[in-house]
């Protein structure tokens, strides 16, 4: 197995210095790019098996770093981004999650978490074969699980790797009312942190890339109080 290559763009270099040295004890290659615009070159130029972007740059933000990339051309667009945001800003959460953010930090943070979550978020972006080609059909809805691409009337739907695991939940048990606690343990193996709402920033996103009415559901309901279901049946 190759070795995974993460982005480090963080322009505190003492802090990205000690991560970087311990990402790379943990088995991965890492660079790193002081500011936006260098970290955008640098993945312009090569692959990256994922992108560890701070909230707080010099030239460009962090959010507006995601935004460009998830705007570039091929594949480099669908490349994971685990963003490092201030400690206590959940609009900060919010926001880069709405810009396709797979997963977020807040600081300071744990280089033990930091790792965990690096090794959650590549295992949902590159999941081991399945032994079966399964694709879940619902109406002109199509979840291909092994290539982890969904589509609506035959047109790729733009979801983030975090995003195709929460459908997948949520359309593997269709018909079956889920709490926000239950989803996000089953994507993420552990209990949803108290209060955390970012579970229904990544909903809307997802009824907006299946072409549903974010106004009126039909396909992915919200059960007041309690969480989500999926249905079965639209009508």
């Amino acid at each position: 197995m190759s070795t995974q290559r993460l982005l480090m763009i963080e322009d505190d270099v003492r802090l990205a210095g000690m991560v970087g040295e311990y990402l790379s004890q943990s088995g991965f290659a890492v660079e790193h790019a002081v500011d936006g615009n260098s970290g955008l070159a640098t993945l312009q130029d090569k692959p990256f098996d994922l992108v560890v972007l701070d909230l707080m740059l010099p030239d460009i933000d962090g959010l507006e770093v995601c935004r460009r990339l998830r705007a570039l051309p091929g594949e480099v667009a669908r490349t994971p981004v685990l963003m490092l945001t201030a400690k206590g800003d959940p609009m900060d959460r919010i926001v880069g999650l709405e810009l396709g953010a797979d997963d977020y930090l807040p600081k300071p943070f744990e280089p033990r978490e930091l790792l965990a979550r690096i090794r959650a978020v590549l295992r949902r972006h590159q999941p081991g074969a399945a032994p079966e080609h399964q694709v879940l059909r619902f109406g002109s809805l199509e979840i291909d699980r092994d290539a982890r691409i969904v589509t609506v009337n035959g047109q790729a739907a733009d979801l983030t790797s975090y995003q195709f695991d929460l459908l997948v939940t949520l359309a593997e048990r269709a018909g079956r009312v889920l709490t926000r606690e239950q989803i996000m343990e089953a994507v993420r193996g552990r209990e949803l942190e108290a209060f955390d709402r970012s579970i229904d920033v990544h909903m809307g996103r997802i009824r907006a890339a299946i072409k549903e009415d974010v106004k009126n559901p039909k396909r992915i309901v919200t059960v007041r109080g309690v969480g989500y279901v999926f249905a079965k049946q639209q009508d």
